[in-house]
């Protein structure tokens, strides 16, 4: 008597467990103000992953809106215009997360990042060296 109602409730069980929709990360593409207000960063789809690129500046940089990415380590990288260079780099959706690459224009630096939305507009923007992150709060313009 057990076996004949065991297969069927572990049936029931299975399709259960199947039938529950996985943690998916909520959508980040659109415009972003970045916390030190100084650009607006427009993620979307890039090739296969997601990226983000500046595509406004909301306070000019020191070499006006032509500035280059002058601090960029790699010497054949600093003639590259900051409009339109991608910040945010193969970002992949993890669980409720993106992960991926942030690049600082300012100090020329790459760092792992976790994106996490919270609420319809705003973004938590983590960059991490290791176990070390610094967290900034993006919002909707």
């Amino acid at each position: 008597m057990m076996k004949s109602v065991a297969a069927p409730l572990a049936a029931v069980f299975a399709i259960a467990a199947l039938a529950v929709p996985a943690l998916a990360a909520e959508p980040i593409a659109g415009q972003w103000v970045t916390q030190d207000r100084k650009a607006v960063v427009t993620i979307g789809q890039c090739g296969a992953s997601t990226c983000g690129k500046i595509s406004r500046f909301l306070v000019a940089p020191p070499d006006g809106a032509d500035q280059r990415d002058i601090n960029n380590p790699d010497e054949a990288k600093r003639s590259r215009k900051l409009m339109g260079l991608p910040v945010l780099t193969d970002l992949r959706q993890d669980g409720d997360l993106w992960r991926g690459d942030i690049y600082d224009p300012e100090t020329g630096k790459t760092y792992r990042s976790v994106i996490r939305r919270k609420g319809a507009n705003t973004l938590e923007v983590k960059g991490c060296i290791a176990v070390f992150c610094q967290t900034q709060t993006w919002k909707r313009p």
